[in-house]
This record gives C-alpha cells, structure tokens and sequence, in this order.
C-alpha cells in the first residue's frame, strides 16, 4: 500500500448550529482499484487512546452507552465514505465465498449512494469477496474502532460540535438537538459525501445517512450494567445482535451521536443499513 495525501474542509458548529470554526486539513489515504472504473478510497486512521461512550449528562444519552471507559486504538484503514451501490455491485459480481450476494439490494437507487438493505451476513460477505480480491484484510470496523474515528480526537455529542444541521449532515432535521433552527427531513438518503465536510480524519457521513454495520456484539461496556430496567437479563435478549452505528436518515439527531450504538439481529437488512469497510495497516505502515 502506498499512502497519498488529500485535503478536506472541517467545520465546527455551536450549539446554536452556527459554524464557529472552518479550516482545511491534510491526511494520508490510499485507493483500491475494484476495476476499472470503480474505487475504494481508504483514510488512514493514526493508532491512538479515547474515552468511548457518552457522559450521563449528554442530551440523549442512554444507560447502554456508559460508563464512559478508555479504549485503546492500533492504526488502520477505514473507508472514507459508506460503501456505494457502485462499489457494492463490482465486489458482488466476484465469486461467492460463503454467501449469496444480491447485486442490487438497495431501496434508495443510484451509483454513488450508500448500498442499503443488507444484514450483518452480506457485509461479512461483502469484506471476504473484498479480501480475496485485493490479498488485504478488509473486514468490518470494531464498534470501538467506529467511534474512535468518528469522533477524531473531538469530545463533543458530534464531531462537528454540540450539534448537527440538516445543512451539514443527512437525518430528520425537522426535530431539534440543543438551539439550532430546524431543517429538513429528506426520508432518504444522499450521495455519500454530500456535503462536502469531513471530520478531522477525512472521514464523510459519520453521522446519519446510512447505518453501519460493525463486527461487534451488543454487548455491556466494562463496569456496565447487566440488567436495564424490568427486561430481566437484558443483555441476553440481543445475544445473536451486532452493532450499528452512525445513525441514519430516519433518525433524530440524537440517535446520530458519535456514541449512539444500535443493535440488530445478523440476518436483517433493512433500507437503513449499510457498511463502511476497516483495512488492517502492513507493519510497513
């Protein structure tokens, strides 16, 4: 893999959804040749240590995500954008590993918006086509691996801030996080990279758009609580669970947050579901 450099704009909003800071960053990526027409762009994300989860007093903030714990991170690669319906059709037109590929599974057509639609089992699928063809470990992100490089060093609900705008981000805008005017509910999703911002790592659409598929089990954090509420053994009851997260386009902002984590059962893809790819670094890297 040989890195190169690309730049991208990063903006910070208040909470009243005003940008407050607005600069041009650089980092490393490299791109993946599916064929050729078609390719994969993959950031570099530096190894690193953060506090995953969300404080108690975070507005949206729920018992699933806390406590708050220190995670330690080793360097990898991670899609700048979800997968596209493009990138999807490419990898499943290769022959089958352990799984049946639909070629188009997606409600929300058009090339360069996310695949939707598919369950845990296709992104795996998805990965192992993937690998075979690159000779590259590609799989799904861990869930600590997904906040870590959402969140790009920030600590904030967001990593645009304290909150999101319908301007900056895909999601039901109608409903409001802190102060922001209200936007717009959109009830699809948009072309991947939309809107032109990135996080501090060059990374597109971490919040809303599309659900993302991680390779982690819904399981409590260290410390965490074994039971929620009155539901018994809560944690038991998602056993066959993986976790997405990011949100999406059907989500309120709250369900958006860098610690938002959902969960759903591995055989289920529905049209807010879809993946970002993690590649492991060479020890060259």
């Amino acid at each position: 893999m040989t890195d190169s450099i690309f730049t991208f704009e990063v903006v910070t909003i208040d909470s009243q959804g005003q940008v407050i800071q607005h600069e041009y960053r650089k980092n490393k990526y490299f791109i993946e040749h599916l064929d050729k027409t078609t390719e994969l762009e993959m950031v570099s994300i530096p190894g690193g240590t953060f506090i995953m989860g969300s404080p108690e007093d975070e507005d949206g903030s729920r018992i699933q995500e806390t406590p708050q714990h220190e995670v330690n991170i080793a360097p990898f690669y991670l899609g700048k954008y979800p997968i596209t319906q493009a990138q999807w059709q490419v990898i499943a037109s290769f022959p089958q590993i352990r799984r049946e590929l639909k070629a188009d599974p997606s409600k929300f057509k058009g090339a360069n918006r996310p695949v939707d639609s598919i369950s845990w089992l296709d992104a795996v699928e998805f990965c192992h086509r993937l690998s075979e063809k690159t000779g590259k470990n590609y799989r799904l992100p861990t869930e600590a691996e997904w906040e870590y490089a959402c969140r790009a060093g920030t600590t904030t609900p967001f990593h645009f801030g304290e909150t999101i705008t319908a301007d900056l981000a895909n999601y039901n805008g109608t409903v409001t996080y802190k102060s922001e005017p209200p936007g717009i509910d959109r009830g699809e999703t948009t072309e991947v990279g939309y809107f032109k911002v990135a996080n501090a790592f060059g990374l597109y659409d971490m919040h809303g758009n599309i659900g993302e598929w991680c390779d982690s089990c819904y399981n409590p954090y260290p410390g965490g609580p074994e039971n929620i509420g009155d539901r018994g053994d809560y944690w038991f009851n998602f056993r066959d669970c993986r976790i997405l997260r990011g949100g999406d386009w059907r989500y309120n902002p709250a369900g958006c947050r860098s610690a938002k984590r959902v969960c759903c059962t591995v055989e289920y893809g529905y049209n807010y579901f879809g993946l970002r790819v993690a590649c492991d670094k060479s020890p060259i890297n």
